[in-house]
């Protein structure tokens, strides 16, 4: 038994001496670079490309049989135009693994590799030639072609690999998309099945579409089973910097375990964070996400308490968000989440909110179908403007997202802003959203959130600053239909109840029809729209019907010119970019008809009574507004045309039991001021006479001034007067000469 042991192993080591020997042998005459022409011609006739071999082949054949090229270039297709290029690459394989059909790659190392994809604008490509004639997909092959193609089962084990300074690009000359990899460094440890080995993977990426210029590193440990088709990648740090689309200054950090088996299709994360930061625009952002365990298979996905924490800093504030999931599982068809916590913290300069949304969530995520079935928003402001420096407001509802249709429902009820609130809202379309809305509020006070007008008023007195233009600059991508109910609404001080709005808005043109309310006893019925492209445009079509005017006078411009109830027209259009160039730019036409009121400031029947107490050196007098006295009316008409902010009339007509007045003359809107000219008439004065007043009312609203003309009322008496007595003249000679006639009458009668 020692015989054949003894003379077995000699036999071998006999046989391996021989192989050794005829291997030195080999390397030691063997030059491979004496066939490079052969090479290269074969290259040529075979592809019609041109190879270049400009750096020496070495070969070696013992303990390693590896290769190791340098400055190797390939042309393109027919042309001498470079495809690709290597400064050098290496590869080794360990000789006696290979008797055991084990492919033991010792070294892997690429230097200074180039290369170019091009895609045509016909679909093909610039290496189609070097693939060949397309081979049959293995699904479509037949077992045995399969068995065979797949050739006895090799095993491989690679010490090391090693790529540098590699860039490889893309161009689609279809689409114009270019793809760019700078850079690009690889340095592995020993990759092996079932062997963890470490990866540390370095590039530049460049893309125009869309746009990206990015640096990343990724740091792992790989492990894999290729006859099993299972992978995991452990202690996984990947960091990638630069700008991506308008997001510059971009920082991506990414961190865990991963795991896949592609057999059973199972994929896992565990102890998995994401944190990314940058700046959009000029607004500045960060965010983390924090996933302590999830997994996902063909049949369902789980996962634990998911984390997610994000800060904005921009120019309209900070925002702080947090949202928790507290577990999540489901799947291809639904999922569900217990309770969906999302919590938003907004500062401003001026006021501060904070938000908590809480809700069950559920959805498909294939169909990309979500549901809030039971939705809580809470919001809490604070601020200077609010009132009482805070506001709370919570509602409650469901809102359905069909990412896939783009549409969004919500039904939300609740408080908001000191209001209860219904609410339907639809959402088709997201990057330019139609909404269809249907709002029922029962009370809204505007005026709580308008700045105050003694205080705008003050600081415009004060700085002297130019007045700020519209901004309805919102109006030109809103798409809106819907109807607005009000139950209480207060703005500028103007009250109104029972308050209905049917709105449609599309490409920057708003129309409010009908938009009816009650106010101040009576009732307001029209429309109004607005034109939001380029200077905007506005139309007002109302009626206010049975208004009680004093109040209204008061509330709304704090004014207190006139009282009575009755009927007010406006048919008016104007446009500009300011409130005052709107006032300035009015046109159209004003009708009022009031009665049973008073114009206040002035009583006009007491001042034409007493023209007994007047000397005859009275001319005229200016009176300013006296509130304690009023002109009193049965009845109160005019119109007004309208023109450049400048309401113009020639008819009024005011009446009562003893007073008539009539009048012409302009209110400008536009300046806030008046000139008008009144004519007041007694019917009968205390001596039985009539007299004719007249009034000139000028100046501001808030200063205005009765010019009476007391000089034009006496000559008006005074006319009065002589008239009376030539008619007593008259009376008198008529009689006299009667009396005469009779006298001669009787005389010839004796």
């Amino acid at each position: 038994m020692n015989k054949i042991l003894k003379y077995g192993l000699l036999g071998v080591g006999a046989i391996v001496a021989v192989a050794v020997a005829g291997v030195a042998y080999v390397a030691a005459t063997f030059n491979p670079n004496d066939y490079k022409g052969k090479i290269i011609k074969a290259v040529k006739d075979s592809k019609q490309r041109n190879l270049r071999l400009d750096g020496d082949i070495k070969l070696s054949f013992y303990p390693n049989i590896g290769a190791s090229l340098s400055k190797v270039s390939l042309s393109e297709f027919r042309s001498d135009k470079e495809f690709a290029a290597i400064e050098s690459a290496r590869v080794s394989l360990a000789l006696l693994p290979l008797l055991h059909r084990q492919v033991v790659v010792d070294e892997v190392a690429v230097s200074g590799l180039k290369a170019t994809l091009v895609k045509h604008k016909d679909g093909t490509t610039n290496i189609d030639d070097l693939l060949g004639q397309a081979e049959q997909k293995p699904e479509q092959q037949k077992p045995e072609q399969q068995r065979k193609a797949a050739g006895p089962s090799v095993k491989f084990d690679i010490a090391s690999v090693s790529v540098e300074k590699t860039n490889l690009s893309y161009r689609d000359e279809g689409s114009g998309a270019q793809y760019n990899i700078k850079d690009l460094n690889l340095k592995t440890g020993r990759i092996a099945i079932g062997v963890p080995g470490k990866i540390d993977l370095s590039a530049g990426i460049q893309t125009n579409q869309p746009k990206l210029d990015i640096t990343t590193e990724l740091k792992t440990t790989l492990t894999f089973d290729l006859d099993r088709q299972k992978y995991q990648l452990q202690g996984l740090e990947l960091q990638a910097s630069g700008s991506a689309m308008d997001i510059s200054n971009l920082k991506v950090q990414a961190s865990g375990d991963v795991s896949a088996d592609l057999s059973t299709q199972e994929f896992a994360a565990k102890k998995f964070a994401l944190n990314a930061s940058g700046v959009k625009v000029k607004d500045k952002f960060e965010a983390t996400l924090d996933a302590p365990s999830l997994s996902l298979t063909k049949d369902k996905y789980s996962g634990d308490k998911l984390t997610l924490n994000a800060k904005l800093d921009a120019a309209f504030g900070n925002i702080v968000a947090n949202l928790t999931m507290p577990g999540v599982e489901g799947n291809a068809q639904s999922f569900k989440v217990s309770a969906l916590s999302l919590d938003l913290d907004v500062k401003q300069p001026e006021q501060a909110f904070k938000v908590k949304l809480v809700s069950p969530l559920s959805g498909n995520i294939k169909a990309q179908q979500f549901n809030l079935g039971d939705l809580s928003v809470a919001v809490a402001a604070t601020g200077d403007k609010l009132p009482n420096k805070s506001v709370s407001s919570e509602m409650k509802g469901s809102v359905q997202v069909d990412a896939l249709k783009q549409t969004v429902q919500a039904n939300l009820a609740g408080g908001l802003l000191q209001s209860q609130i219904k609410a339907k809202v639809g959402v088709k379309g997201f990057a330019d959203p139609a909404i269809k809305f249907d709002v029922d509020v029962d009370q809204f006070d505007a005026d709580l959130y308008l700045p105050k007008k003694s205080t705008e008023a003050a600081k415009k007195s004060q700085s002297n600053e130019p007045e700020q233009p519209l901004d309805l600059s919102a109006l030109r991508k809103l798409n809106l239909d819907g109807s607005l109910r009000i139950g209480a609404l207060k703005v500028m001080n103007v009250k109104t109840t029972q308050l209905r709005a049917d709105v449609k808005a599309l490409n920057g043109q708003l129309n409010i029809n009908p938009l009816t309310a009650k106010l101040y006893q009576g009732s307001l019925n029209g429309s109004l729209s607005v034109n939001a492209q380029a200077t905007p445009s506005f139309v007002i079509n109302q009626k206010l019907n049975g208004v009680n005017i004093a109040p209204l006078l008061k509330d709304a411009a704090d004014l207190e010119l006139a009282e009575g109830k009755g009927n007010i027209t406006l048919d008016l259009t104007t446009q500009g970019n300011t409130i005052s160039a709107l006032k300035k730019a009015l046109n159209g036409s004003v009708s009022v008809n009031l009665a049973n009121g008073a114009i206040r400031g002035i009583n006009l029947t007491k001042l034409v009574q007493g023209i007994q107490n007047l000397s005859r050196d009275t001319r005229a007098q200016t009176l300013g507004v006296d509130k304690s006295e009023k002109t009193e009316f049965s009845e109160f008409k005019a119109n007004f045309k309208v023109h450049n902010g400048v309401a113009h009339n020639d008819d009024l007509a005011v009446k009562s039991t003893v007073l008539r007045v009539s009048g012409n003359g302009d209110i400008d809107i536009g300046h806030d001021s008046m000139n008008y000219n009144a004519k007041a008439a007694l019917a009968r004065t205390e001596q039985g006479r009539t007299a004719t007043l007249p009034v000139n009312v000028s100046g501001s609203f808030d200063a205005l001034k009765f010019k009476i003309d007391y000089g034009a009322l006496l000559v008006d008496v005074a006319k009065q007067k002589i008239d009376e007595k030539k008619e007593k003249v008259k009376e008198d000679a008529k009689a006299k000469l009667q009396e005469e006639l009779k006298k001669g009458l009787k005389g010839l009668f004796k």
